[in-house]
């Protein structure tokens, strides 16, 4: 008997009740160990709750990581066009010469959670593996401050960063964007204004696992909805916050959701990282196939079994050390094609 081909709903349920047997194991095994509310590991509907447990579990982590003497860390503010301060965390290898590369760095959290210097770890290990520069942007949150408040800043921090170059010690030809999940998402709309602005062009911008679109119809959108790592259900809260009434409107502006834009050419060199089980696999892949058919050069790595944010619950599985060593070595690659 011949079998008729299934359904879009039918599919989606079938994914949705297998995701959970699909997990990597080493990843499923650090999964058992996340703190989780019924809303998963972040509940939006309680976000300064959770801005606080965020801040709480990330000064607890850099807690436990011995002081890295050969990053040194500055905080510098640049001044907004309304007189307000965005502040920019400087981190870069205190024996290197320069002039050095530098990545503008936008921390995840959906653009509602989360703040620069919870990366330091993560970055100050980058700086040392790759010999670069990080500039990390402590950009506004919704819903405080809706989209495209966040990339607006992104916008400044790249300007100051290349007027400020030859005093800060940089090479202002290599000056890169890259950010993960809602990070991720600003600095591909920042590539997008400056693109749209005639500015020089960033040498390449990395995307890690990248939060593109408000509309939330992709199959995998549907897929991840009890994994508690940023579940469907979070993604559209955040979409509400960050938007208001506009999430998943027809008049929302690529500057808002990249994913939106219909001109993808121009663009820098892109990296590109997914977890297949996270609600962004589909809008990354898709964002990745049409920067490619835009002339746009594109790596892309797709991780079986891997949830959102994989590499930060669970650093030493083995899929975690292989994205890490996938994101420096381009990184390293692309910074030094570039030398000065």
């Amino acid at each position: 008997m011949t079998q008729l081909p299934r359904s879009r709903e039918e599919t989606n349920d079938m994914n949705t009740k297998n995701a959970h047997e699909r997990i990597d194991p080493e990843l499923a095994e650090a999964l058992k160990a996340v703190p989780m509310t019924e809303a998963g590991v972040f509940d939006l509907t309680d976000l300064e709750g959770t801005r606080a447990g965020v801040r709480a579990f990330a000064e607890a982590i850099a807690a436990q990581i011995p002081d890295e003497p050969s990053v040194s860390v500055e905080e510098v503010a640049v001044v907004r066009p309304d007189g307000s301060a965005l502040p920019i965390r400087l981190l870069r290898p205190t024996e290197a010469a320069g002039p050095l590369p530098v990545l503008l760095w936008f921390h995840g959290g959906g653009q509602v959670l989360g703040y620069a210097a919870q990366d330091d770890p993560t970055l100050k290990h980058l700086v040392l593996a790759v010999g670069c520069a990080v500039a990390s942007v402590d950009y506004r949150l919704a819903p405080e401050a809706p989209a495209p408040a966040a990339a607006e800043d992104g916008l400044l921090a790249y300007r100051w960063l290349r007027r400020e170059a030859a005093a800060l010690g940089i090479d202002e030809n290599r000056v890169a964007l890259a950010g993960q999940s809602g990070g991720g998402g600003i600095a591909a709309a920042t590539a997008l204004m400056i693109r749209d602005q005639g500015e020089p062009a960033p040498l390449f911008q990395a995307l890690s696992y990248p939060m593109l679109d408000d509309r939330n119809t992709t199959a995998s959108s549907h897929e991840v909805t009890d994994i508690g790592i940023w579940d469907r259900a979070t993604n559209i809260l955040a979409w509400n916050l960050i938007l208001g009434d506009r999430a998943g409107a027809d008049e929302v502006h690529p500057y808002s959701a990249p994913a939106r834009a219909r001109d993808l050419t121009g663009l820098p060199p892109t990296f590109i990282a997914a977890a297949e089980l996270d609600v962004f696999r589909d809008e990354d892949l898709n964002y990745a196939t049409r920067l490619q058919a835009g002339g746009v050069p594109v790596e892309l790595h797709l991780y079986p079994g891997a949830y959102h944010a994989w590499e930060l619950f669970a650093p030493e599985a083995t899929v975690s050390v292989e994205y890490v060593h996938a994101w420096h070595g381009y990184l390293r690659r692309q910074f030094t094609a570039r030398q000065s």
